[in-house]
């Protein structure tokens, strides 16, 4: 299973390669739109602020056990967000993806939740769409506020941290900040590269910046930069909502991968103990019967 859960990790790997094409082009319009409103009242439905009385919370799970903490972790990592925001006095509700969130959810009928959504074993630009329309739908109604992401943000094969992102009201530069109010710069992707060293897998990382360089000045529009920006905005929360399941399927695969190594060391320890014992025990009874013939001989002399 440690095999398996690594040549998945490769997968993982290049489904976040292969769609960063597409997603650096996305960066670079919107930066470039982003200029052309600056002096502009941008009215978007997606960068929209208002009091905030309700949030929505995106809670990212695996569909499969065997991997150690990581299903237990974000959702430990979202009973502390919800009881925060009780003490805050706000309303929420939950959109679960995965499949181990929704069993946990249904057990908790005193929780509200909006939407089910089951996982894949490789997510898609499709599945990211369903979970955007349903976001994009209750913030667009008014129906909530805000709505925060939770997933596990992949940091090496031996560790992974849960972390809870603003997806929405969106940054019309597209940044993504935490509850915190730490932002990650959209033009700046994180890239992690399965490999092998001194005999053992590992990953490498890096950090790769999406050149923004600016539009020429004398090119016109023929739409509305706003009309532009607004049709721009839900492709850039379908990518960060994929982005977000990829990084999810790739911790919960290096977790499996960890608790299967872990599971392969305490089988090979366990038959390593046994066997002492049982060749112990085998050693004693030989040599009870060998005392016993010496006993029997010594009588009959």
């Amino acid at each position: 299973m440690k095999l398996v859960a690594a040549a998945k990790v490769r997968r993982a790997q290049e489904a976040v390669v292969n769609g960063r094409t597409f997603s650096e082009s996305l960066v670079e319009v919107l930066y470039n739109i982003n200029e052309q409103l600056l002096t502009e009242d941008v009215d978007v439905p997606l960068t929209s602020i208002r009091p905030v009385k309700k949030v929505a919370l995106v809670v990212v799970t695996g569909d499969r056990g065997l991997c150690g903490g990581f299903n237990n972790a974000i959702l430990k990592k979202g009973e502390a967000r919800i009881a925060e925001l009780k003490q805050l006095g706000l309303d929420y509700t939950i959109i679960s993806v995965g499949k181990k969130g929704n069993s946990y959810f249904i057990r908790r009928p005193y929780i509200p939740v909006d939407r089910f959504f089951d996982g894949s074993s490789l997510p898609t630009a499709k599945e990211a769409q369903a979970i955007a329309d349903d976001v994009f739908s209750l913030f667009v109604s008014e129906e909530v506020d805000k709505v925060e992401l939770l997933y596990t943000k992949f940091v090496s094969l031996v560790k992974s941290d849960p972390v809870i992102h603003t997806l929405l009201p969106l940054s019309p530069k597209g940044e993504i900040c935490d509850v915190n109010g730490v932002c990650v710069d959209a033009a700046e992707d994180e890239f992690f590269r399965l490999t092998t060293k001194e005999g053992k897998l590992t990953v490498e990382r890096g950090v790769v910046r999406t050149e923004t360089a600016d539009f020429s000045p004398i090119l016109q529009f023929e739409q509305d930069p706003v009309q532009i920006l607004d049709a721009l905005l839900p492709l850039y929360l379908n990518s960060q909502v994929l982005r977000a399941l990829q990084e999810s399927l790739a911790s919960e695969l290096a977790a499996r991968m960890s608790a299967m190594s872990n599971a392969t060391d305490n089988a090979q320890e366990l038959k390593k103990t046994l066997s002492i014992v049982y060749n112990r025990q085998r050693q004693a009874k030989i040599t009870g019967e060998i005392l016993e013939i010496v006993a029997g001989a010594n009588a009959l002399v």
